[in-house]
């Protein structure tokens, strides 16, 4: 079994704002916005992050779910998990793994060409996880949410150049990695200093929530091959945390040098 972070997804109050900044202070470009997620009362835009993505959503109308998110978590911040599964066999396995823990599935989709199922950000006590299959099954290629191909001249890494790793917050980091595990068969790793599942490319992490917001996705970790360029724009843009952090999008992104 193989899942891939593929995709992180943040909401914000208002998107144009905040896809300013991250295309500004990251060295990032965007690459795809999705009218679809209009049936949702939402607007978004999508960048990618070596041959992954970060989107942005933004609430529309009233009354969305990513409305009542934002207010929970008092602001903008990290909103889903989003990861491709290697085959169709694992994707269901793992669906139906979630469903036998009573975790719901609150939204899904399935075709020849695409597989995908949200489990609830209640019942994963942090943030949606997303299991997504495709049957081109290409970890650095294909990707249903950006349509597919015709994103490969957005990639941009000469400042930012991947995620390696995901913060998940919330009052007891053991217990949340553990249901994490369990939800998608991983083992926890103890022995680093937080509790920590590895993805086939990235690391969750698991640390107690100490920023009064809760429960959520509170951290990113992003390898950097220009770590001045980001601290100098993140300055001019009240983002500058430390040399090794900058806050976007009410989201923490720590630095690792390439």
């Amino acid at each position: 079994m193989t899942i891939q972070l593929r995709q992180i997804c943040l909401v914000a109050e208002q998107l144009a704002p905040v896809i300013d900044d991250l295309t500004a202070i990251l060295g990032i470009q965007s690459c795809f916005i999705d009218p679809g997620v209009g049936k949702f009362g939402l607007e978004n835009n999508l960048m990618p992050v070596g041959r992954n993505f970060l989107e942005v959503v933004a609430p529309v109308q009233e009354n969305t779910a990513a409305g009542r998110y934002l207010q929970r978590r008092q602001g903008d911040g990290g909103y889903m998990v989003i990861t491709q599964i290697d085959t169709l066999d694992e994707h269901q396995r793992l669906r139906q793994r979630a469903l036998d823990q009573g975790v719901r599935v609150a939204h899904e989709h399935s075709s020849d060409e695409w597989y995908l199922s949200q489990l609830h950000p209640r019942d994963m006590q942090a943030a949606f996880l997303e299991l997504e299959w495709n049957p081109q099954a290409d970890f650095s290629g294909y990707w249903n949410p950006v349509g597919g191909l015709g994103w490969e001249d957005k990639v941009q890494q000469g400042t930012t150049v991947d995620f390696i790793g995901v913060e998940l917050q919330g009052a007891d980091p053991l217990a949340l990695a553990k249901h994490w595990a369990s939800v998608t068969d991983l083992p926890v790793d103890t022995d680093v200093a937080t509790p920590s599942i590895r993805f086939n490319n990235a690391t969750l992490r698991f640390v107690e929530a100490t920023d009064g917001r809760g429960a959520g996705l509170g951290g990113l970790d992003i390898r950097v091959s220009d770590r001045q360029a980001i601290l100098a724009e993140a300055r001019n843009r009240n983002c500058y945390v430390s040399d090794d952090q900058v806050n976007i999008c009410g989201t923490r992104w720590y630095l690792h040098d390439s």
